[in-house]
């Protein structure tokens, strides 16, 4: 059982003599190290509120088990964290993007570098490109006035992969002659 002895809040009358009370501690809620370099776990009480809490110094308790218990749970989230912190941050300390972020966000909006327009469609009532981003194999549906404004040079080499030249044949040239 846990135990701490508590400050005695008044002296009992002269003819009655009490044994300070004692209170058990029900879980430990956190832990710090104080203003001068003492451990100190935030406590909850057995029979107590929330609002009754207190910070109170490792030399004053008789809980081992629990504080035995809280540090490893506490070491064990921190493994956690830092193998997910991994995860997230590849070596070059930049913050790798969720597929689900990317999932939300369409477009010019993704972030990405347009690398070309795949096709075109004019199906929701206006121009429309297809365009595949640098660095991903997926492609959004982007209206072409957007598209001119933030990629013009990808739109000039959609057309131009596309213009067909027409060389007037040897018969026409000789009639205009």
């Amino acid at each position: 059982m846990s135990r701490r002895s508590s400050p005695v809040p008044a002296p009992p009358p002269e003819e009655e003599v009490v044994a300070p009370e004692e209170y058990v501690v029900e879980r430990i809620i956190d832990s710090r190290i104080n203003e001068k370099g003492i451990k100190e776990y935030f406590l909850k009480w057995i029979g107590y509120e929330e609002k009754d809490n207190t910070w109170e110094p490792e030399g004053n308790l008789d809980c081992p088990g629990l504080i035995e218990a809280f540090e490893k749970e506490k070491a064990r989230k921190e493994k956690e964290m830092e193998r997910k912190r991994k995860l997230s941050t590849p070596s070059d300390g930049k913050t790798v993007k969720k597929k689900t972020d990317e999932k939300k966000s369409l477009g010019f909006d993704r972030g990405l570098e347009p690398e070309k327009i795949i096709g075109a469609t004019d199906s929701p009532g206006q121009l429309m490109f297809l365009i595949k981003w640098t660095g991903t194999d997926e492609a959004d549906l982007v209206p072409a006035k957007q598209a001119n404004i933030k990629c013009p040079q990808v739109v000039i080499k959609f057309y131009e992969e596309r213009l067909k030249w027409h060389s007037p044949s040897l018969e026409e040239t000789k009639t205009t002659e």
